[in-house]
């Protein structure tokens, strides 16, 4: 009886564990149109991930860089998380007044690879597209990176990650 006990109490431990980490690193991800809309509104540069159904590295991003309690953390209270299928024909976007399809849309910002990241000001002007994977420890110095504007003072990125400090103004 003892023996029974003990396995209910380990698998109620490992599924409360589980879910506990599912759940501690969940990105809220939003269309476009109100990601940018939501941006305007909270002054929070936007960051768009540009996947496809059948890409496997937008899938190892998904589990091993936004699954990251400390990436998912970041991005939930730093930024406006924007997801965008880059071949679906049938959502469409609007952007400076103007309305694509996803697929339009990907195009039209150059996006070539996936998965590729977007960051936006808050007011939807670009400030960087960075193709490919991108490890959670690399994505969390990259993310200091943009949200510190560093990129404004046009501060190398590798001197960044040294000080984690932009310059002096």
């Amino acid at each position: 009886m003892k023996l029974k006990n003990a396995q209910i109490l380990m698998v109620v431990f490992l599924s409360l564990s589980f879910f506990g980490q599912v759940f501690a690193a969940d990105v809220k991800w939003h269309s476009f149109d109100q990601g940018l809309e939501m941006a305007k509104k909270q002054g929070k540069t936007v960051l768009v991930d540009f996947y496809t159904s059948w890409c496997h590295w937008c899938k190892v991003m998904d589990e091993k860089t936004f699954n990251d309690k400390k990436i998912a953390e970041e991005l939930s209270e730093k930024f406006i998380t924007v997801r965008l299928n880059a071949e679906n024909r049938n959502e469409s976007v609007t952007y400076q007044g103007r309305t694509f399809n996803n697929a339009q849309f990907t195009q039209a910002f150059g996006v070539t690879g996936f998965p590729s990241l977007a960051f936006l000001d808050s007011e939807g002007n670009p400030i960087t597209i960075i193709p490919g994977y991108i490890p959670a420890e690399e994505f969390y110095y990259i993310l200091k990176y943009i949200d510190k504007q560093c990129y404004k003072q046009k501060m190398p990125f590798e001197e960044f990650k040294k000080k984690l400090e932009c310059k002096d103004k």
